[in-house]
C-alpha cells in the first residue's frame, strides 16, 4: 500500500533503525488532525438528542410530537415512526458513503491535508444550514453537507495520523481519532442536556455548535504539514524529507525515508491495483480485514444505539432530561475505554484488543437479551392472568 511505510517483511527489519522524538510540532499536528473524529462524534451524539427534544419535533415533525404526547397504547418506538424523520437521520450516512469515493481521489491526488480541509468546510456549511433551518428541506440539505464532511474526514484523518506517527506508537496515535470521536459524543450529550431546557431554540444551539470543531479543524489545517508519505507519492522528495525530519525531531531519518520511497515505488509498479485485490493470495485480507470486520462491526448496531440512546432511554420510562443525562454516562464510558486502548494497544497488539472487545460485546448483548426476555415474560404473564 502506498504511503504505508512498508511493503514486505524485509522492510520491517529496518524499523529498529528509525529514530524519533515526540516533538511539540508532531503533537500539535496530530491533535489538529484528530479533530476530524470530533466532527463525527459530535454529530452522532447531538442528532439523536435533538430528535428527542419536543421543540425540535414541534417545529419539523408535529405528528411525531402529537403521538409522543398522546400516551397511546403503542410503544415509544412506534411514536417515532416517521419516514421523513428517518430520512433526516439516514441522509447524513448516505451522503458520507457517496462522498468517500470523491474523498479517496482527493486524498490520493491532492494529499491528506486537502481532504481534511474540504471535510471541515463541508461540515461547517452543514452545521449552519441545520442551525438556521426553517424548513425540512434545509435540514436535509444540511445533513447532506454534514455527511460529506464526515466522509472526507473519516477518509483522511486516520490515514494522516498513521502516516505521521512513529512506528512504535502508531497504534496509540491512531487511537486519537477514536478518542476525539468519543469526546465529541460526550460533549454533544452534555450540550443536549443543557440546551434541552432552553425553549424554543435550544435545539438550534445544539446543531449550530457543530461549527466549533469544524472551524478549529479548518484553521488548524491551514498550518498542518502534509504527510511525508503523501509528499513522496507526489514526487516532492526534498519537501518530504524536511517534513519527516521536523516531525521526528531528528535529521537521522535515512532508514525511514528510504522505506517510504521503496513503498511508493512498489505501489506504482502494481498494475491494476483493484484487480490485484481479488487475487487468491489477497482474498482472506480482502474478505475478512477490509470487508468482514468493518461490516460486522456496524451490524452489531453500536452506532445506532449511540445515535438513538436518548430515544431508547425514553422508551424505558426515562424522562427527556433523564434520558439525555443517561446518554452522558454512556459518553463517559466511551472516553474511558478509548484512553485504556491508547495506553495498551501498542503493548498488547490490535488482535488482542479486537478479541477482548468482541468477547465483551457478546457478554453484554446476551445479558441485555436475557433481561429483555424476562421483561417480556413478566408482561405476558400479567396480560394473560
Amino acid at each position: 500500500m502506498a504511503g504505508g511505510g512498508f511493503t514486505d517483511a524485509g522492510d520491517l527489519k529496518r524499523a529498529h533503525l528509525y529514530e524519533y522524538r515526540i516533538t511539540s510540532y508532531f503533537l500539535i499536528a496530530c491533535m489538529v488532525a484528530a479533530m476530524g473524529g470530533s466532527l463525527f462524534g459530535y454529530d452522532l451524539g447531538v442528532s439523536g438528542g435533538v430528535t428527542s427534544m419536543d421543540d425540535f419535533l414541534k417545529e419539523f415533525f408535529p405528528k411525531v410530537y402529537r403521538r409522543k404526547q398522546a400516551h397511546l397504547t403503542e410503544t415509544d418506538y412506534c411514536k417515532y415512526d416517521n419516514q421523513v424523520l428517518t430520512l433526516f437521520t439516514s441522509s447524513l450516512y448516505f451522503a458520507g458513503l457517496v462522498s468517500t469515493f470523491g474523498a479517496s481521489y482527493v486524498t490520493r491526488s491532492r494529499g491528506r491535508r486537502a481532504s481534511i480541509m474540504v471535510g471541515s468546510v463541508s461540515f461547517f456549511i452543514g452545521a449552519i444550514l441545520n442551525a438556521c433551518a426553517v424548513h425540512i428541506s434545509m435540514l436535509l440539505l444540511g445533513r447532506i453537507f454534514l455527511g460529506m464532511g464526515i466522509g472526507f474526514g473519516n477518509q483522511a484523518v486516520p490515514l494522516y495520523l498513521s502516516e505521521m506517527a512513529p512506528a512504535k506508537i502508531r497504534g496509540a496515535v491512531n487511537q486519537l481519532f477514536q478518542l476525539t470521536t468519543c469526546l465529541g459524543i460526550l460533549v454533544a450529550n452534555l450540550i443536549n442536556y443543557g440546551t434541552e431546557k432552553i425553549h424554543p431554540w435550544g435545539w438550534r444551539l445544539s446543531l449550530g455548535l457543530a461549527t466549533v470543531p469544524a472551524t478549529l479543524m479548518f484553521v488548524g489545517g491551514l498550518f498542518l504539514p502534509e504527510t511525508p508519505n503523501s509528499l513522496v507519492e507526489q514526487g516532492k522528495l526534498d519537501e518530504a524529507r524536511k517534513v519527516l525530519e521536523k516531525v521526528r525531531g531528528t535529521a537521522n531519518v535515512d532508514a525511514e525515508f528510504s522505506d517510504l520511497i521503496d513503498a511508493s515505488n512498489a505501489a506504482r509498479a502494481i498494475k491494476n491495483p483493484f484487480r490485484n485485490l481479488f487475487k487468491k493470495k489477497n482474498r482472506p485480507q480482502l474478505v475478512i480485514g477490509a470487508l468482514g470486520i468493518p461490516a460486522f462491526q456496524q451490524l452489531t448496531g453500536m452506532n445506532s444505539i449511540l445515535f438513538y440512546a436518548p430515544v431508547i432511554f425514553q422508551s424505558l420510562g426515562f424522562g427527556s432530561g433523564a434520558a439525555l443525562y443517561s446518554s452522558v454516562i454512556t459518553g463517559i464510558a466511551l472516553c474511558i475505554a478509548a484512553l485504556i486502548s491508547m495506553a495498551f494497544v501498542d503493548k498488547f497488539g490490535r488482535r488482542a484488543f479486537f478479541l477482548e472487545a468482541g468477547t465483551e460485546m457478546i457478554i453484554y448483548m446476551v445479558t441485555t437479551l436475557h433481561s429483555n426476555m424476562i421483561q417480556i415474560h413478566s408482561f405476558s404473564s400479567a396480560f394473560f392472568m
